[in-house]
C-alpha cells in the first residue's frame, strides 16, 4: 500500500492544463524581462518561427501570439477572422464545442450548430450536406480534439470538405498541437488556435493563433475588441517586433524554453508517442481496476481519457480527488452532462521513469490504494 501522508513533493498534475512542466520551464521564469528589450522581442520572434515549424507552415500562415488564456485566443480567432456579417457553423459533441457557440454568440455572429452525442465523432458527411444545404455559411469552427470526453475528431477529413465547398476554417487545436499532426501543407486552415499551458508544456497564460496570412491581411476591422485584434496585433509586431500591450514575459520565456526541449526530445513525433504510452499504460492499469473508460479505444485521442465514475454508494468524487492528490497527483472532474465521470490527462512533463512513482503506473497505484482506503467495492459502473 502507498504511504498515505502527504507527498512532499508537487502533486503530478494530470489533468487537461496547467500541467506538470519541467525544472528547466520553471527555471526560466526566474528572470525578469524588460517588454520593450532587444532580447524579450528576439525571444517572441523566435517562438512566433518555432510554432509555425511545428505546424510545418510553408510560408502562407502568420502566428499570431496574444496575452490569456486559449479561451481568449479561440475568441480572438473568431472575432477576427469571422466578418460581422459571417455565419459559423460548429460541429458539438462537447462542453469546448459549445465554448465556440457560446463565443458566436458574445460576438454576435450567425450561428448553426450539428449535435453530436458527447461519444459520436463529428462526421464530415455531415459537414458536407449542411454546408450544400446553406451556402450562407462562411466558417466552419472545429474543436480538434473535445477534452470534455477525450474524443479526436477527423481534422483532416472536414478540413477537405470545407475546402471543397471553398468556405473558412477555424480549428481549435488547444489539446491537440504538438502532439497530434497539423500539417498546413496539406489542408486549407485558416486559422489553428492552440496555447502555452498545452501539449508543448510551458505554463498557462499565453495563446496563439496560426492565420493564414491571405486571410489575415482583409481582416482589419473585423474585430469586436481592441485587445483581440490579431490583425492589430499582427501589423504592431511586424512594424516593432514588440506586443501592442504588456506580454507575459515569464510565460513567454518559459513558453521558449518548453520549445526548446519539445525539439530535444524528437518533436511531435516523439511527444505524441510518449502521450499514446501513457494512456495505454493508464487504461490498461485502470480496467485492471475495474474502470470502465467512457470512449471505445478507436475514438480516443492520446490527452486525457474520461472514466466512469464508480456505482458504488460509498464513492464521491471530491474525497476520492482529495485521497488521490494526498498520494500525489491530481485528476480532473468530469466535464460531460449525462453520466458521472472524471477525467485523467495523459499529457505534460509526468518526470522520469513512466513506470515509477510519478508515471502512469504510480498514478494508477494510487487510484488503487484510494479505492481501498475508501471502502469502493463495486467500480464497474451502470452503463
Amino acid at each position: 500500500m502507498m504511504n498515505r501522508e502527504k507527498t512532499t513533493r508537487d502533486p503530478i498534475l494530470l489533468t487537461p492544463g496547467p500541467l506538470t512542466t519541467s525544472r528547466r520551464t520553471k527555471e526560466a521564469m526566474l528572470r525578469d524581462w524588460g517588454s520593450w528589450g532587444v532580447e524579450f522581442n528576439r525571444i517572441t520572434d523566435r517562438i512566433r518561427t518555432s510554432l509555425l515549424q511545428v505546424a510545418h507552415d510553408a510560408g502562407t500562415h502568420e502566428c499570431v501570439p496574444l496575452q490569456g488564456s486559449g479561451t481568449f485566443a479561440v475568441e480572438a480567432a473568431i472575432g477576427t477572422v469571422v466578418p460581422k456579417a459571417g455565419h459559423v457553423l460548429v460541429p458539438i459533441n462537447g462542453a469546448y464545442c459549445q465554448r465556440i457557440a457560446k463565443i458566436c454568440k458574445y460576438l454576435d455572429r450567425r450561428l448553426s450548430t450539428i449535435d453530436y452525442a458527447e461519444r459520436a465523432q463529428v462526421r464530415a458527411e455531415d459537414i458536407d450536406a449542411r454546408l450544400a444545404e446553406d451556402p450562407s455559411i462562411t466558417h466552419v469552427a472545429l474543436v480538434h480534439c473535445e477534452t470534455g470526453a477525450g474524443i479526436l475528431n477527423p481534422l483532416e477529413d472536414v478540413a477537405r470538405v470545407v475546402a471543397k465547398h471553398g468556405k473558412g476554417l477555424i480549428v481549435d487545436a488547444m489539446s491537440s498541437f504538438g502532439a497530434i499532426d497539423i500539417d498546413l501543407r496539406k489542408f486549407s486552415v485558416d486559422a489553428v488556435v492552440g496555447a502555452s499551458g498545452k501539449c508543448l508544456e510551458g505554463v498557462p497564460g499565453m495563446g496563439f493563433i496560426l492565420i493564414r496570412r491571405a486571410v489575415l491581411e482583409i481582416c482589419e476591422g473585423n474585430s469586436h475588441s481592441l485587445a483581440m485584434d490579431l490583425y492589430d496585433q499582427w501589423r504592431y509586431m511586424e512594424k516593432t517586433t514588440q506586443w501592442r500591450f504588456t506580454p507575459p514575459t515569464h510565460v513567454v520565456a518559459a513558453l521558449d524554453e518548453a520549445i526548446r526541449q519539445f525539439e530535444e526530445e524528437g518533436g511531435q513525433p516523439a511527444r505524441g508517442a510518449r502521450y499514446a504510452r501513457n494512456c495505454e499504460q493508464l487504461i490498461t492499469g485502470m480496467q485492471a481496476l475495474g474502470f470502465q473508460s467512457f470512449l471505445p479505444r478507436a475514438l480516443q485521442a492520446p490527452i486525457i481519457v474520461t472514466f466512469h465514475a464508480p456505482a458504488d454508494p460509498t464513492y464521491e468524487f471530491k474525497r476520492f480527488y482529495d485521497e488521490v492528490k494526498q498520494r500525489g497527483y491530481i485528476l480532473y472532474p468530469g466535464k460531460l452532462t449525462q453520466v458521472e465521470t472524471f477525467r485523467i490527462g495523459c499529457m505534460g512533463q509526468i518526470g522520469g521513469d513512466p513506470d515509477g512513482p510519478s508515471g502512469m503506473i504510480g498514478a494508477v497505484a494510487a487510484i488503487a490504494d484510494t479505492v481501498k482506503s475508501m471502502g469502493i467495492k463495486r467500480i464497474a459502473a451502470v452503463t
